[in-house]
């Protein structure tokens, strides 16, 4: 794999350098904030002094500039709160599908990219699990800026040996990880029948979130009459009827699919976002959502 980072693509180093000031942007549009929080305390990064409030340790108080200023005075210190985020990322063979110019892939990979930015500024430190229906890739946690790039070099470049998707792989890679504090990010279509397989485990172990992007004709196909379809994760070709109740058949397939992953992640306290793929805005979407979650 070391040989492969030193032959980066020009083209992704350009798309990462794109992403890298795209975030950059949103993040000083006080999208989102510092990570830091005050805090009354010894060994951390020292903040300013201030007056004592009732309740502050005396332990703190700065008698020299008590006794220059003839006010008590406190010295506040600031924590940086290192924590440790996971991208599992599905890069199946479903995930190259699209029906419009933006390919599900494109959108999962570019989201990942822009969280991994986010996270290195909260000085958070960040890990990559990609996966099909094994685990292709895992990089520990680091949280460098080169980290990161590595990171993002790698899904960008990165070709998959396997074709279907199994997100209980992943997860179950991920128990085995010896951290139990972590935040997992979980980005994928979710088409997958055994999704609920190490799903309440991983939840009980990590802060779990899930990222669904599906695009629009996942969610409700067209009545476009008879069509042939291919099964990209096992070749598979099949004609399907799309008149009329026919059409309708299969909206409400799609529709209970979602709806039991909706009430699926529900009952495991899981948070859920939805990507559109065909959105432009989806990014500074997902920045809002992280900000909120991550209280940065």
């Amino acid at each position: 794999m070391q040989n492969a980072m030193k032959h980066v693509d020009k083209d992704i180093v350009a798309k990462i350098k794109q992403l890298e000031i795209f975030t950059r942007r949103l993040l000083n549009g006080a999208l989102v904030g510092d990570s830091r929080s005050a805090i009354k305390g010894s060994g951390f990064e020292f903040d300013q002094i201030r007056e004592y409030n009732f309740g502050d340790d005396i332990r703190f108080i700065d008698w020299k500039a008590s006794a220059r200023t003839q006010k008590l005075l406190v010295k506040q210190y600031i924590e940086e709160r290192s924590r440790t985020i996971f991208l599992a990322v599905d890069v199946s063979q479903s995930s190259i599908f699209g029906s419009s110019i933006a390919r599900k892939h494109n959108r999962i990979v570019e989201l990942a990219a822009v969280l991994a930015f986010v996270a290195q500024h909260g000085k958070d430190h960040v890990g990559l699990l990609l996966f099909s229906d094994k685990v292709e890739e895992y990089i520990p946690a680091g949280s460098s800026l080169s980290h990161i790039h590595r990171i993002l070099e790698r899904m960008f470049s990165f070709t998959p040996k396997k074709s279907k998707t199994d997100i209980s792989a992943a997860l179950q890679y991920l128990l085995s990880v010896k951290k139990s504090d972590a935040i997992v990010f979980l980005i994928s279509d979710f088409i997958d029948d055994a999704l609920d397989t190490y799903l309440a485990q991983a939840a009980r172990k990590y802060d779990l979130i899930a990222v669904r992007c599906l695009d629009a004709n996942e969610k409700r196909i067209p009545a476009v009459g008879f069509i042939t379809v291919e099964d990209l994760e096992t070749g598979e070709l099949v004609e399907l009827d799309l008149r009329g109740t026919r059409n309708n058949d299969v909206k409400r397939f799609l529709a209970a699919r979602i709806e039991k992953q909706n009430t699926l992640f529900k009952q495991r306290g899981i948070d859920l976002v939805d990507i559109a793929p065909e959105r432009s805005d989806y990014l500074a979407e997902m920045v809002r959502f992280f900000r909120r979650r991550m209280s940065y």
